[in-house]
């Protein structure tokens, strides 16, 4: 087996919102703001290679969103998917799975593309995977929740005929990977496991977007259920720390990976490193 880091651009996102009840006058030390109090966080997502199957979980923002939009979330960087492939030699057409941990646009936007007037998948040769609950979330979305769920980012998917849930395709998922179930951020995001080289590496997606989310209350304004996200992050910590995780994070703008130590203050990072050192 081997696994990619796959970054594939930089956005920005409110300070505020991203840490929540955690005051700007601490959380702007950990990733200072611009004047308009946004912050740089990267879009991360990770490529594993295991026999034929050539797995990407998530994959960015995509590029179909008008200028407007575009606008809202200052991308920003020289890196893209199709870079970030190229640099390991695959092509999209390589992939076999697409994993969406879930369905925010910064997660899925790059599943689909524009042809002419027409929306298709970016990845012709992929299943794309995802589970009944959380789609069924996504495409009937909350109020608090739908700028987020993008109709053009999710209904393509499973009109093209390449998406699979979880539940009823397990023999056809990659058997390499253990799914983990996350509920606090969005109804049932997917936390894809896999051992590599004897090591557990754990895709965080946002249940911990950072390692400035690691203290239990840096829970970011957007979760749909804040308790049950401290309660999984104090679960998901403990588990980590307890058999040295590696943790692999997909917002991060600068630490790809940690793993963690219990210190005075409670679980904290103890080394940070790229995916590529493991």
């Amino acid at each position: 087996m081997e696994l990619y880091s796959i970054p594939t651009g930089n956005f920005k996102l409110d300070g505020g919102a991203m840490f929540g009840v955690v005051p700007k006058s601490i959380w702007n030390k950990i990733n200072p703001a611009d004047a308009n109090n946004m912050c740089t966080w990267a879009m991360r997502c990770m490529l594993i290679q295991e026999g034929n199957r050539l797995v990407l979980i998530d994959n960015g923002i995509g590029n179909k969103q008008d200028a407007k939009f575009m606008g809202h979330y200052y991308l920003h960087g020289d890196d893209t998917l199709d870079l970030s492939l190229a640099k390991h030699g695959f092509h999209r057409n390589d992939i076999t799975d697409v994993i969406l941990t879930h369905l925010h646009f910064d997660h899925c936007g790059g599943s689909i593309e524009k042809e002419g007037d027409l929306l298709v998948p970016a990845f012709k040769n992929a299943t794309f995977w995802s589970n009944e609950r959380h789609w069924k979330w996504a495409v009937e979305p909350n109020a608090r929740e739908k700028a987020s769920f993008l109709k053009e980012n999710i209904l393509p998917i499973q009109e093209s005929g390449q998406l699979k849930f979880i539940e009823t395709h397990a023999g056809d998922f990659p058997s390499f990977i253990r799914i983990r179930q996350a509920f606090g951020h969005t109804d049932a995001m997917m936390l894809p496991q896999v051992t590599y080289k004897g090591k557990e590496v754990l895709f965080m997606a946002d249940l911990l977007p950072s390692t400035g989310h690691i203290p239990l209350p840096y829970v970011m304004a957007y979760d749909m259920f804040p308790l049950t996200t401290l309660n999984e992050k104090k679960s998901f910590l403990t588990e980590a720390v307890e058999n040295d995780y590696i943790l692999f994070f997909e917002h991060d703008p600068e630490t790809e990976c940690c793993t963690l130590q219990i210190t005075e203050k409670g679980i904290r990072m103890k080394e940070g490193f790229t995916l590529d050192a493991v």
